[in-house]
């Protein structure tokens, strides 16, 4: 078979129905799979779709397409995932990178830009698991002093390695802490993407989504759990002025927005991700 009968196959397989997935983007994944076990990118597969595979080639790749139709998420079959243009080391210890969350990095970045010539800020990154976010911010602004903290161990050493491979040797510094617990000191910016599913609604997530660490996804009864807790925590580990930025789903903002309200946060409002939604918002810790 060639490479372009092959792809063909599975992206057949990758579309027919399956109740342990749910696979929203058959074709992409049919070729990501099939460029590991290759050695090429999308390009290449279309530059060489009328060469031979091998038996042995086509035998792996049809292992990979089960695990996929399996409900394994495509990330965790290949060990990584690209989330600003860098590539992330994956594994279920962590949560996937997603587009959704590039709103808080841009967020993020608007206000570190706003800022000007003020010196070099102190950033923090609570709940960083694959140190997605720590990670590219410290990429884009080489200037940030990044604390990135996560409870789970292996979500740290995940993390760890990401940014060793990425930024370098102690580039970031990693701590293992629930929440604030082992925070000390104060930060310019804090942000967080932390556990915001309500546990009710993890049972309806798609079946690869439910593969991922619950301890990144469960946020509780009504979803805002930690949020709370971030909340009511922060003023004390945010410079004058500081900012707070948190991810959460779009029906869950006017709470949240209430509680930062109430806890003496200035400047509150929401930014939108690509789909329209709100899903980012942001505030300042009085004093400036």
């Amino acid at each position: 078979m060639t490479i372009r009968e092959t792809l063909a196959q599975g992206k057949r397989l990758l579309q027919a129905p399956s109740p342990s997935s749910c696979i929203d983007t058959p074709a992409l994944d049919a070729a990501l799979l099939l460029g590991e076990v290759l050695g090429m990118g999308r390009a290449g597969l279309i530059l060489h779709e009328h060469d031979p595979v091998t038996d042995a080639e086509r035998e792996r790749y049809m292992g990979l397409v089960s695990r996929r139709r399996g409900g394994e998420c495509t990330a965790y079959i290949l060990g990584r995932r690209e989330f600003r243009g860098l590539d992330f080391t994956v594994n279920p210890s962590v949560l996937v990178p997603r587009p959704d969350t590039e709103t808080l990095v841009e967020a993020a970045l608007e206000y570190i830009d706003g800022r000007g010539g003020a010196g070099p800020l102190a950033l923090l990154d609570l709940c960083t698991g694959s140190g997605a976010l720590a990670i590219s911010l410290k990429s884009e602004r080489p200037f940030l002093q990044v604390t990135a903290s996560d409870i789970c161990a292996g979500a740290l050493e995940t993390g760890r390695g990401n940014a060793q491979g990425i930024l370098g040797p102690d580039s970031i510094r990693f701590i293992q802490s629930d929440l604030f617990q082992n925070i000390h000191g104060a930060f310019d910016i804090i942000v967080s993407n932390p556990p915001y599913i309500p546990s009710g609604e993890l049972s309806a997530l798609p079946p690869e989504v439910r593969r991922e660490p619950h301890l990144a996804l469960d946020g509780g009864g009504d979803g805002l759990e930690l949020v709370r807790k971030i909340i009511a925590r922060s003023p004390r580990h945010l410079s004058p002025g500081g900012i707070l930025l948190l991810e959460a789903g779009s029906g869950q903002m006017p709470e949240i927005r209430s509680l930062l309200e109430a806890g003496g946060f200035g400047g509150v409002s929401a930014r939108k991700d690509l789909a329209g939604r709100d899903r980012v918002i942001s505030c300042r810790r009085s004093g400036e």
